[in-house]
């Protein structure tokens, strides 16, 4: 387990120690579990090896979930994002990897639960994405992963990384600041301009609701990764350009943290609120399982 209890204590380690995040988060571990560092980033790398393998899996087009509902979006992403589209070829093929991946998961593929399989599309769509487009080299990407890795850990102890207990914005908001800080490191930036960028992400995130139609990590997870995406983009780009935010990253985890508290159960991956008891959803929940008594 890694030691810190707070994002301020790891950047206060990164900066007296003269390193990035990742690099502290790697050297605590290794001492922690009496391992090597070389070890543990081999281990990292077959987590980014599954990642790219998810990526390039969930990119086809007859791919479909077990239950029916899901599949074939991120071929039509990639498509798209061949043309450029609004958001340019690079935001839409990122966009096109987080799909990907949330659909493989979907259709019992193998991923990287990061943090949580329900948001396993985000660092992908923003790690891998960077490294297929010659952005970063492999070390690099499966650095930024360590930083990540060290961000959700904190997350986990101080508020939660579970739809169950703080609703969506614990799983997809997580990770949307997990990879927002990695990117961050990723691009150059200070292990503070990394805090800054997971506290935006999780205050666009706040209050994110889990309300997975039929009760399957399927609607509206997947598009709400795409999201997640292309908000840790952003969020990384404010950090980078300068931009900080008012009130400090634990300070958002903990108010994350509440708001995850005062959701009602109806919101907390029950599929009894929310989306999942819309018309459309409750006759999908039919769809898949039939009337229910």
């Amino acid at each position: 387990m890694l030691e810190f209890d707070s994002v301020a204590a790891l950047c206060q380690a990164a900066r007296q120690a003269g390193q990035t995040i990742s690099q502290v988060a790697l050297d605590s571990q290794a001492e922690q579990l009496e391992r090597s560092a070389q070890e543990l980033f081999r281990q990292m790398d077959k987590q980014l090896e599954v990642m790219c393998q998810s990526v390039r899996t969930g990119m086809d087009p007859a791919l479909r979930s077990t239950s029916g509902l899901t599949g074939g979006d991120a071929a039509k992403m990639l498509s798209y994002s061949a043309a450029g589209g609004l958001s340019g070829s690079f935001l839409t093929g990122a966009m096109a990897r987080a799909l990907a991946v949330s659909e493989y998961n979907a259709a019992m593929g193998r991923i990287v639960a990061a943090p949580t399989a329900g948001s396993c599309g985000i660092l992908p769509g923003t790690v891998v994405t960077m490294l297929e487009e010659g952005l970063c080299d492999r070390r690099a990407a499966v650095m930024a992963l360590f930083t990540a890795g060290a961000i959700g850990m904190v997350i986990a102890q101080r508020a939660s990384i579970s739809g169950a207990q703080g609703g969506c914005q614990a799983e997809c908001g997580s990770a949307c600041a997990m990879a927002a800080a990695a990117l961050v490191e990723l691009r150059g930036g200070t292990p503070e301009q990394s805090a800054h960028a997971c506290a935006m992400a999780i205050k666009n995130q706040l209050g994110l609701v889990c309300d997975p139609v039929a009760g399957l990590v399927e609607i509206p997870c997947i598009k709400r990764n795409v999201a997640g995406v292309s908000l840790a983009f952003t969020c990384a780009d404010l950090a980078l350009a300068g931009v900080e935010s008012k009130i400090p990253v634990d300070e958002c985890i903990d108010a994350m943290g509440q708001v995850g508290d005062s959701l009602p159960c109806a919101l907390k991956e029950t599929a009894q609120g929310g989306l999942a008891v819309t018309p459309t959803g409750l006759k999908l929940r039919e769809q898949v399982f039939g009337t229910q008594p």
